[in-house]
């Protein structure tokens, strides 16, 4: 410790240069830090999806979820095993244990989901993207008056979702409420009777026409069959160029060498509609009262949810100048607005905070070199802690920014302690004329109060040890804060073994520190000295002071409630409608866009999103009676008034 006093001393300009050098390269390097609100705390997660079109829950979960739950028990790592049947879906979610690789854990699942064989009208088994534990940045409502839904949907999935794909970050997008736009022929079943035609004959020839099927026996379902034509100097490749590209062209395709009664050939078009049309909906979306889409964009769990929220503005920003009548609203759920607001308000409380310190080190120490130098120490502290945080891959989040808050105390212990003793050695030893040099006072006083300070740094540092060794949720989200006190515990000394003494040898050398009491301070020692020598005069009233503010304490304790977190002042709001398994999609509908209607009657509600059921490889796989409502309040409005109100 002497030693690094010394050093500091001596090469006192070069420590106050490399200070300066530290705050300016913290300050750019934090400006493109990692932000999100709350610490990734779930553990490594694996989730597998298989499409069953036609299935019942029931027959998913014996046919399709238990085949793979059995196939993929027993993994290294693995700690629990939940799953999901629901119509046409199975989803199975794996947990591995913390610590885990989760692209090692992902290799050993995909090995395992290739030993498993399931029914031929069963989808294979998808692994979804790894997902962070707040994955979803954004949801967007993609909605029009001018394009019908379908061709909406072929341009949010084709155009708007590829493009999203491609920005940094987003795992995923999937979309609620999509209508695939595809040729159907949809049968009469009385011209079926009439002509003596089965449906299963019917699926046969339009499967051969688009060289598509559900029937796996059928040509239709078999890609690739063209081959090639040999010749003595060349290969030539046989290419199928499929010509019905409309609902006309399908309706003209003959079945088989069936004719009608008068002799020509019997089409498609005879027996039933033939129309653009789309899939039975698993899942749809409300957005502002009426039809739309619901986009909503997930992000891995290593990127930043600002980077990703900004990405993703840019991209449709981009788009929009090609999607004419076409209305996309990204602020219907945008956590990055509540970072945003937070940095904000954060910043604002840092500059008056500051200020405030300024003030009363003024107030107290009464001279401005030492004032400077004790709120000079405490920002830079701050900031080698954040960039020490940083530099070890942590996220600045509301946990680590909390044992910042708490280690503030001994950040301004450890700023003001020492340029207090070593002032108040400097009159002491100038007043009676010692020629000991500046230098080697400031030495010998920073050591005096050095030694016990560090100590003391260490004991507190020993008292947050035991949330190091906290399991599952609790110790997700409360090491990040013990990390970030520890960080600050440990730096902070540091700088105050460096910077503090090599900035008090600059100041201080030969400036006069002549005692000058502030005149705060004697006004507060004649108000103390009044309410003491009350106190000691009647000790009584003191003790049963005391003993009701206790007994006060003791019963309000248990009408306090316990939380984890606090509660945050966010202005999106979730809800989530559940009827009764069996509920219609259009009266599942009806209820979504009748709670929406009403939400947008408070004011300060200024959009509502909902999506219903689930969406294609989406991470929430529900049946059709589950709605989640996403509203967003206007930041300018009353936020308890509108939260109440909804």
């Amino acid at each position: 410790m002497r030693w690094i006093v010394e050093t500091s001393l001596r090469f006192r300009y070069l420590v106050v240069f490399a200070a300066v050098a530290l705050m300016v390269f913290g300050i750019t390097r934090l400006s493109n830090s990692s932000v999100d609100v709350f610490p990734e705390f779930a553990p490594p997660k694996v989730e597998i999806q298989t499409i069953s079109l036609g299935l019942a829950p029931a027959s998913v979960e014996e046919l399709v979820t238990v085949p793979l739950e059995q196939a993929l028990v027993g993994l290294p790592g693995l700690d629990v095993v939940r799953s999901r049947s629901v119509s046409d879906l199975s989803q199975i979610v794996l947990i591995f244990k913390p610590g885990t690789d989760l692209i090692f854990a992902r290799q050993l699942v995909a090995e395992r989901m290739a030993t498993v064989t399931l029914p031929t009208w069963a989808a294979p088994p998808v692994m979804i993207q790894p997902l962070s534990s707040t994955s979803r940045v954004m949801k967007i409502g993609i909605s029009s008056s001018e394009v019908d839904m379908m061709d909406l949907s072929m341009i949010a999935y084709w155009k708007i979702r590829s493009r999203l794909l491609d920005v940094p970050g987003v795992a995923n997008a999937p979309i609620w409420g999509e209508r695939i736009k595809m040729p159907q022929v949809q049968v009469d079943m009385a011209k079926l009777q009439t002509y003596e035609v089965s449906l299963e004959e019917v699926m046969d020839v339009t499967a051969d026409a688009l060289d598509v099927g559900l029937l796996f026996y059928s040509e239709g379902a078999s890609i690739g069959t063209g081959g090639f034509i040999e010749t003595p100097n060349q290969r030539l490749g046989v290419r199928s160029v499929l010509t019905i590209l409309t609902p006309e062209d399908l309706a003209q395709v003959p079945i088989n060498d069936r004719k009608k009664p008068d002799g020509t050939p019997l089409l498609l078009g005879d027996i039933g509609d033939v129309i653009w049309d789309t899939w039975p909906l698993v899942g749809d979306a409300v957005i502002n009262e009426g039809e739309g889409l619901m986009m909503i964009v997930e992000k891995l769990p290593w990127a930043n949810t600002l980077d990703v929220t900004r990405g993703v503005e840019a991209a449709i920003a981009e788009m929009q100048p090609g999607l004419k009548g076409i209305d996309i609203d990204t602020t219907i759920f945008r956590p990055a607005t509540f970072i945003e607001q937070s940095i904000d308000n954060l910043t604002e409380s840092l500059l008056v905070g500051g200020v405030l310190v300024m003030i009363v080190l003024l107030f107290f120490l009464y001279e401005w070199r030492v004032a400077l130098i004790s709120a000079t120490i405490i920002p830079l502290s701050l900031m080698a802690s954040l960039l020490v945080l940083n530099l070890r891959g942590v996220t600045i989040n509301v946990m680590t920014l909390a044992g910042l808050a708490i280690a503030i105390g001994a950040v301004v212990d450890d700023a003001i302690v020492d340029v207090e003793n070593i002032v108040r050695r400097l009159r002491r030893l100038r007043k009676e004329g010692s020629t000991q040099s500046t230098a080697s006072i400031i030495l010998e006083a920073s050591l005096e109060v050095r030694g016990a300070i560090v100590y003391a740094s260490l004991i507190e540092i020993s008292a947050l040890l035991p949330v190091f060794f906290l399991q599952g949720l609790s110790g997700a989200f409360f090491q990040p804060l013990a990390t970030a006190y520890v960080v600050a515990g440990l730096v902070s000394p540091f700088i105050a073994l460096t910077v503090t003494p090599a900035m008090v040898l600059i100041l201080l050398s030969n400036a006069p520190i002549e005692h000058r009491q502030s005149p705060i301070i004697p006004w507060l020692h004649r108000v103390y000295d009044r309410i003491l020598g009350k106190v000691l005069l009647r000790p009584g009233v003191a003790y049963s002071t005391i003993a009701i503010i206790v007994l006060g304490g003791l019963g309000v304790m248990p009408g306090l409630g316990q939380e984890l977190l606090p509660s945050f002042k966010e202005r999106d709001f979730l809800m989530h409608w559940i009827t009764k398994p069996g509920t219609s999609h259009p009266e599942m509908w009806r209820i979504t866009a009748q709670a929406c209607r009403e939400l947008l009657t408070i004011p300060g509600v200024r959009n509502c999103g909902s999506h219903i059921g689930q969406a294609v490889m989406a991470d929430e796989p529900y049946g059709i009676y589950f709605t989640e409502n996403w509203i967003s309040v206007d930041p300018s409005v009353d936020y308890d008034k509108t939260l109440a109100a909804v």
